[in-house]
């Protein structure tokens, strides 16, 4: 049976970020050798993401069945734009801690570490966060009582964090090795062309 990806999409979120989810995924079903599914849902009917993409998730919010579900995705985005009104949301930091209590895997892009981080999950965890800006997003990942690692990439058990959208895909693919196996990767690169040989 299909591994299954919840991605969670918010106001204000990064199109690119959440579009690597949705890709890698996709071409897992074209091509891998293990198939993933990807559903997306969020708090609303309809979100327009940081550069004014308008996205209609597929599955209601108060439908999320956790056990449907071998991860979450969530993207980053830009609190200007309202992503931190959503994902501060005590319904979404609910299931982040309910993700988390099961041990599925939960990965994030860019400052959509600051929720796993408030949910509280993180504590005394190492993770990342967007590093520019004086480091204001780190300071705030560390204020949740995370140890924030100057990386690009920290993965600590089940949850993956990232510095920006620069990560999208290399988080994506990791993300699939984590549900599959690295063949399966492989064989996505390949035909997504980032393996030429």
């Amino acid at each position: 049976m299909a591994k299954k990806v919840l991605l969670f999409l918010s106001q204000g979120f990064e199109a690119y970020e959440a579009s690597a989810f949705t890709d890698v995924i996709g071409w897992s079903r074209e091509v891998g050798f293990n198939a993933i599914d990807l559903i997306t849902t969020g708090l609303r009917p309809e979100f327009t993401c940081y550069w004014n993409l308008i996205v209609k998730p597929e599955l209601t919010f108060d439908k999320i069945k956790v056990d449907d579900f071998d991860a979450i995705a969530i993207p980053g985005g830009a609190p200007i734009a309202g992503f931190l009104d959503d994902v501060y949301d005590e319904r979404f930091l609910n299931l982040i801690r309910e993700f988390d209590k099961q041990e599925k895997i939960i990965a994030s892009i860019c400052v959509a570490a600051l929720p796993i981080g408030k949910s509280g999950v993180l504590k005394n965890r190492q993770a990342t966060t967007w590093d520019l800006n004086d480091g204001k997003r780190r300071k705030e990942l560390s204020d949740f009582g995370v140890v924030v690692q100057d990386k690009q990439i920290v993965i600590d058990k089940n949850i993956i964090t990232s510095t920006g959208p620069a990560t999208s895909l290399e988080v994506a693919f990791k993300l699939v090795e984590m549900l599959t196996d690295i063949q399966n990767v492989t064989e996505i690169k390949k035909n997504m062309r980032f393996i030429t040989d």
